[in-house]
């Protein structure tokens, strides 16, 4: 063969592998809507900066920061700032917000009733069992004059903190990814916004009551303390604060999803 295209190839074949072992790939767990069509939008935008993003989905909320922090991912997209708070605190970890991306608005749905004022006494509520979204499930009831909760409950009520509950209501904790599908079980259910996303359930048209967008419930891409200055998750954060994404947002999600950015 001849020499001059024996080094040629030779050649080419270093650049390659110089050029595979300058990308770097990084895991990010991620519920499927809206975290992970987020994130699959951006990916090619990472590519060409020589990161290869896996997204690596999951439909609970307590598995996706066990392995951020078990190092089997780089980062998770799921939760809002009050949750990893409190599973920080639970679970012994540190794990920390590298950055805030949109909110779900929180919603109260039903298909036993069109209006909140039809809710009857006795009425069966299906909530969220995870101590941060019963409690701001129950803080949106309060809001809208349904119940009244003990005013030391702060952000972590449960039904044991209602002191006022004219409609004698009743609750059934559950798995946040259960709600959507026991709504036609119970009389209604507070759910969060991906899963009602998720479930075809439109926040804006189907709610009867709903957060607002300044809802201090963002949702934040994060990762392991040590690693806040690791350059393919900065990459990722400014990809996903894009006018790109924003605009991706606006037009797909209809006031459900909305940016915090």
């Amino acid at each position: 063969m001849n020499k001059l295209l024996v080094s040629g190839l030779a050649i080419a074949s270093l650049l390659l592998f110089l050029g595979a072992s300058n990308n770097k790939t990084i895991k990010v767990g991620a519920t499927p809507v809206p975290h992970a069509e987020l994130l699959a939008l951006v990916k090619d935008d990472l590519k060409s900066q020589g990161i290869n993003l896996e997204v690596v989905e999951f439909t609970d909320y307590v598995t996706p920061n066990l392995a951020l922090n078990d190092g089997q991912l780089q980062a998770n997209f799921f939760q809002h700032l009050p949750y990893l708070e409190s599973f920080n605190r639970e679970r012994k970890l540190n794990l920390v917000s590298l950055a805030g991306i949109h909110v779900e608005p929180f919603g109260f749905y039903s298909k036993k009733i069109k209006n909140i004022k039809d809710l009857k006494e006795n009425a069966l509520i299906a909530i969220p069992n995870d101590p941060t979204n019963e409690g701001r499930a129950l803080l949106l009831l309060e809001a809208n004059g349904i119940i009244k909760l003990d005013a030391k409950a702060g952000l972590e009520g449960t039904p044991l903190n209602i002191v006022d509950n004219p409609k004698k209501l009743r609750f059934r904790e559950l798995d946040a990814a259960q709600l959507p599908r026991v709504l036609q079980d119970v009389d209604g259910a507070l759910i969060n916004g991906n899963y009602a996303l998720d479930a075809k359930l439109n926040p804006v048209k189907d709610a009867l009551l709903l957060e607002g967008a300044k809802s201090p419930y963002v949702n934040i891409l994060a990762v392991k303390a040590g690693t806040e200055k690791d350059p393919a998750l900065l990459a990722l954060v400014k990809a996903l604060q894009s006018e790109k994404v924003k605009q991706y947002i606006l037009k797909t999600y209809n006031g459900g999803v909305v940016p915090a950015f």
